[in-house]
């Protein structure tokens, strides 16, 4: 029988713009009205700042391999040229959905609860009063008039930085035209949204207050237009580290760089003249295609800070809620938690707290020996770093791996990493070439029984401040195979050590891609044989080509694939003898889906992998990555129903068709389940339960002693 080609490029989407319809999905939260108003305007400021990482990261990839006429396509077939000019117009259209949701949407729903943006020619005499004030005692001393001619070229403008760009016409110009521009830009060292009398929620942007006065900037000049504009840089990181004596210092250096990369975009306020927009285009050195005419406030990322200063309105919020806490942490030793079973939680209906805890413990704790940890991201506070320099300073061996190369988080673990040494802690920056990205903490401890390790392994980050936003999952155990196997993982990243075999633990990039590989010929060997074959999966994004043909081959062969992605998808479902067994799922809701599961059916042994990572070329052929199984079958069975609760969602899920749409789940005659609701409303019954004491003998797993009682869901309706 003829093999067959899974490889054809009508057989994938490509990815950048597989990723700009998933910020459209997030965009379709802003326009949810079923969402909290004030939910709704975090979630367009959320879809800015998705994409000012897409220009700086993706189209700036894509702008280098055009300047060096790199002309490969890609899996889906488009050449980079080709791939610029799609994004130029799928993100003009994002932009103008964006601001016509702001300005007919969600601004007048926000005027008629009193939260009011203002612009100048709204203020009333006590508000101008006032921001004439602010802006003589405080922004006028900060300002910098920079005029442009022939003498005095063109300044260097910062990523994502907010200008005015000001057409005027001085005493002594005689009609010279080169003399009739200048700037101003608007300092971010004050915030940008600013609170007005008149009113408890009552703001105006800084850009309109520079705007209001501009004037006294440029004494004895007739100012004839003023518009605001940005610029959004390359941001990528060239870091060679073969050639890097110091690889802390080539990341410091090229910090200072990255601020200097070619402009990716120009965003220009609508109605800017032809004559201001021309000066900018020169300037800036960008096509016509990458100029973005915007029918409003410049940088919508300023939603969120004025999420944060609206007073008095929590009921336009999602309702804050408690994490789960199992309530053995709260009456024993950690350790001996462990020594028990392995305990599973799942963030951020668990509380992350146990994780800080398992540090603090080692810390203090004079039995440990040593405290070794992966660090990627970490919060600007973070606890965990606190407890491993007190753990060190308590005589402890603590390594510690910081990942320097974290995109836009570089500069912060920089600091953590020089903050760890300073304290006696052992840092390591990983291996040469390859970001370490697993996330892996062991603590070797000395019992009456010898030295015994303890671990946690988990699918997100050791970050406190996005456990409460992400979902993601974790594992504490003292298995004695894992834990030989987490001991060989940080001697391969202190760099003496090669890789030996490992009993239970798989890494990238040496094996997970073959091993997820294995598996699903496992499957395709049972459904070639008349067996049930189910694999499931759930992960952030899906673009390596080798495994979504191998998912292609699967489902050739009759396995049926449930696939969960937040993000991109370079797969295509239904597609004739290719895809037609494989359904593809989104979540996109009030919390960041981020945890990654790995399930296949084997012939009824139903065999669960979580990881850190996603099926992308990066994290299977450049990161090092962990793949870890859910040996415990209680904690196994409630990884499956998690699962099973996620594949039902009908509110918040978005479904993959045949032509790469994305559309809703009909909702007609179901009973509506929003997973994300469901597990919220799941832990603060647990532990309320606790509270009031009505469980008097709490099970190992409270999670998986409770029924299943889907949430239901208002309505759906779009206003937008």
């Amino acid at each position: 029988m003829k093999k067959l080609d899974f490889s054809k490029p009508r057989y994938f989407n490509n990815r950048e713009l597989s990723w700009l319809a998933f910020n459209d999905r997030v965009l379709e939260e802003a326009r949810d009205k079923n969402n909290p108003l004030l939910e709704r305007v975090r979630f367009l400021g959320i879809t800015q700042s998705n994409l000012d990482e897409f220009f700086n990261i993706r189209v700036a990839s894509l702008k280098k391999m055009v300047t060096v006429n790199y002309d490969q396509p890609d899996a889906a077939g488009l050449k980079p040229q080709e791939q610029l000019d799609a994004i130029s117009e799928t993100a003009h259209a994002m932009v103008e959905k964006q601001y016509t949701t702001l300005v007919r949407s969600l601004l007048p729903k926000m005027s008629a609860v009193d939260i009011q943006l203002l612009h100048a020619s709204e203020l009333t005499e006590k508000q101008h009063d006032f921001v004439s004030d602010y802006f003589h005692y405080e922004l006028y001393p900060v300002l910098t008039p920079m005029g442009v001619d022939p003498t005095r070229p063109f300044p260097f403008l910062g990523n994502n930085s907010l200008n005015l760009a000001i057409r005027l016409v001085r005493p002594d110009d005689k009609g010279d035209k080169s003399r009739s521009f200048a700037m101003v830009q608007v300092p971010d060292v004050f915030p940008r949204v600013l609170r007005l009398p008149g009113g408890d929620n009552v703001f105006i942007l800084l850009e309109e207050v520079v705007r209001m006065f501009v004037s006294e900037l440029f004494v004895g000049a007739d100012i004839k237009e003023t518009a605001t504009f940005r610029v959004t840089r390359d941001m990528d990181m060239d870091v060679a580290e073969e050639d890097a004596s110091d690889l802390m210092k080539e990341i410091q250096s090229q910090l200072k760089k990255r601020q200097r990369g070619k402009v990716m975009r120009l965003e220009i306020e609508a109605g800017m003249s032809k004559h201001l927009r021309k000066r900018l285009i020169k300037a800036m050195n960008v096509k016509d295609e990458d100029v973005y005419e915007i029918h409003g406030p410049i940088d919508l990322n300023f939603l969120s800070k004025l999420v944060k200063q609206v007073h008095d309105h929590k009921d336009l919020l999602f309702k804050p809620f408690t994490p789960y806490m199992d309530p053995d942490f709260k009456k024993e030793s950690i350790f001996d938690v462990i020594k028990d079973r392995d305990v599973f939680m799942q963030h951020p209906y668990d509380s992350f707290q146990p994780v800080v805890d398992f540090i603090r413990e080692a810390a203090l704790d004079p039995q440990v020996l040593a405290v070794k940890m992966t660090l990627y991201r970490v919060s600007s506070k973070s606890p965990i770093i606190r407890y491993l320099k007190k753990a060190a300073e308590n005589g402890k061996q603590v390594t510690v791996l910081v990942e320097l190369k974290a995109r836009f988080d570089e500069e912060n673990n920089v600091h953590w990493a020089q903050e760890l040494e300073h304290a006696g802690c052992h840092v390591i920056y990983g291996l040469v070439g390859l970001k370490t990205h697993c996330k892996l903490a062991l603590v070797v401890r000395r019992e009456e029984e010898g030295i015994k390790r303890y671990m946690h392994m988990a699918t997100g980050n050791y970050n406190d401040v996005t456990a409460r936003l992400y979902t993601d999952m974790g594992l504490f155990t003292c298995n004695n195979e894992i834990g030989e196997d987490a001991s060989n993982i940080f001697n391969m990243l202190s760099g003496f050590s090669e890789p030996p075999y490992f009993h239970k633990l798989v890494i990238a990039p040496l094996g997970i891609r073959d091993y997820l590989m294995d598996r699903i010929d496992e499957e395709i060997t049972a459904a070639k044989a008349g067996r049930k074959a189910l694999i499931q999966m759930k992960m952030n994004s899906l673009s390596d080509t080798a495994m979504i043909e191998k998912l292609y081959e699967a489902s050739n062969a009759g396995v049926e694939i449930h696939l969960l992605i937040r993000g991109i998808c370079n797969l295509k479902v239904g597609i004739p003898g290719v895809s037609d067994n494989i359904t593809v799922h989104s979540i996109v809701g009030q919390l960041l889906e981020h945890s990654r599961i790995y399930y296949f059916y084997a012939d009824g042994q139903e065999n669960v992998y979580l990881s850190s990572a996603d099926l992308m070329n990066r994290n299977l052929s450049r990161r090092v990555e962990l793949l870890f199984p859910i040996l415990q079958d209680d904690i196994r069975e409630r990884i499956i129903k998690i699962f099973s609760i996620m594949w039902a969602d009908n509110v918040k899920t978005r479904i993959l068709q045949p032509d790469s749409m994305w559309v809703r789940a009909q909702l007609r005659g179901v009973t509506k389940l929003n997973a994300q609701a469901y597990f919220i409303e799941h832990a603060e019954a647990m532990g309320e339960a606790l509270r009031r004491e009505e469980v008097d003998d709490a099970p190992e797993d409270l999670h998986a002693t409770h029924t299943f009682i889907p949430i239901t869901a208002p309505k759906e309706d779009d206003d937008a």
